[in-house]
């Protein structure tokens, strides 16, 4: 796939998971609370993932290669969330 057409079914499938977490928030509770914590501790670890792909040349050497990575890796931790937020 295209690496604009890779951007945007991530931003489609990452605005569903928004949508499925803002629901589950607006019920209140344990839960919620415990999902918005992991919602914050899954941003800092997937980034710091990405940090450490980017320190070790895992990225690739060319742009648009890095891009694809890059996108893989979102795509993977949010394919994840939405599989586990549409069980429920």
């Amino acid at each position: 796939m295209e690496i604009a057409a890779e951007t945007a079914v991530l931003g489609f499938e990452s605005a569903a998971v928004m949508g499925l977490r803002f629901a589950g928030a607006a019920k209140g509770g344990p839960k919620a609370e415990r999902e918005a914590w992991r919602m914050y501790s899954e941003k800092v670890v997937a980034f710091a993932e990405l940090q450490t792909m980017f320190l070790t040349g895992s990225l690739g050497a060319t742009s648009s290669v890095a891009a694809k990575r890059t996108l893989k890796h979102y795509r993977g931790k949010v394919s994840a969330n939405r599989r586990r937020l549409t069980r429920r």
